[in-house]
């Protein structure tokens, strides 16, 4: 339960999808403030029909409980400096700005702020994604809570033990979707390789992989339990596999070096 104000500083795609969230969750407008130069026209429909604080004089604000930080990487040392302010009564600040650790943001808002470093990812748009959060010291069970409360707004949220394994999770979900749809790419050029219209072709890898995984979503059922029940002993499927699950160089070996490389990329990025 949000007791206090909730500061919202950046306001694109994954900004407006949560501000959405909170607002559906049951959340006020005179309860948000939001700080963005020019936020897209939706999210200044919901601003308005919300009567959301916009902009205002940051000393104007007061009564903060929590600030999360949407901004673009690359803006975090353009736009923190001027937000130093809100971290007077020393809130919980929460990131979704992939590739800052947490010494980045109490750089700025202080060495003692409570900051939970996270990384969702892009199905959150559509309310599907999953967040992982890394807690800082200082932190306390309340605010935690609060953290995984306002996270729910894009999906499921995951805790790992400390900061240092977010690039892990930035390796399997942060770019995992990215995966997904080369795959799916990789299938539709597949499909048509074997005769099939390219429209035909697209339509059904696209509805495969989005079946499987709502399937996945929906049962709760362990992957490869689903793999075992869709695979009769020397089959179509038995054949494909064991193509896939070669141990040389099969899709386990060709998954282990794309994730390594993104968690390594993820550290380098974090400094």
């Amino acid at each position: 339960t949000l007791s206090g104000r909730l500061v919202l500083s950046g306001a694109g795609k994954m900004g407006t999808a949560m501000l959405q969230g909170w607002l559906e969750a049951g959340i006020t407008g005179d309860q948000v403030t939001i700080f963005a130069p020019a936020p897209p026209p939706e999210t200044m429909a919901v601003i308005a029909q919300h009567a959301i604080s916009h902009n205002p004089p940051i000393d104007s604000v007061e009564d903060i409980e929590a600030i999360l930080v949407a901004v673009k990487p690359q803006m975090v040392d353009e736009v923190l400096p001027a937000m130093a302010g809100l971290a007077r009564d020393k809130p919980l600040v929460v990131s979704v700005v992939a590739g800052k650790p947490i010494a980045a943001f109490r750089q700025h808002f202080g060495a003692a702020t409570p900051v939970i470093r996270t990384i969702p990812n892009t199905p959150a748009a559509v309310g599907r994604g999953i967040t992982a959060m890394a807690a800082s010291d200082g932190v306390s069970a309340r605010q935690s809570d609060l953290a995984m409360a306002l996270l729910a707004s894009l999906g499921e949220v995951v805790t790992v033990a400390d900061e240092t394994l977010i690039d892990a999770c930035t390796a399997i979900s942060g770019s995992g979707p990215a995966y997904i749809f080369y795959m799916t790419e990789c299938m539709t050029e597949a499909a048509v390789e074997l005769g099939l219209p390219a429209d035909v072709a697209e339509q059904l890898a696209r509805a495969t992989v989005a079946g499987a995984g709502e399937l996945m979503r929906a049962t709760g059922t362990p992957a490869g339990t689903l793999r075992e029940n869709v695979t009769s002993p020397k089959g179509t499927t038995y054949a494909a596999l064991q193509v896939l699950m070669a141990d040389a160089d099969g899709m386990k070996q060709l998954m282990m070096r794309a994730t390594a490389a993104a968690e390594r990329r993820s550290r380098e990025l974090a400094g």
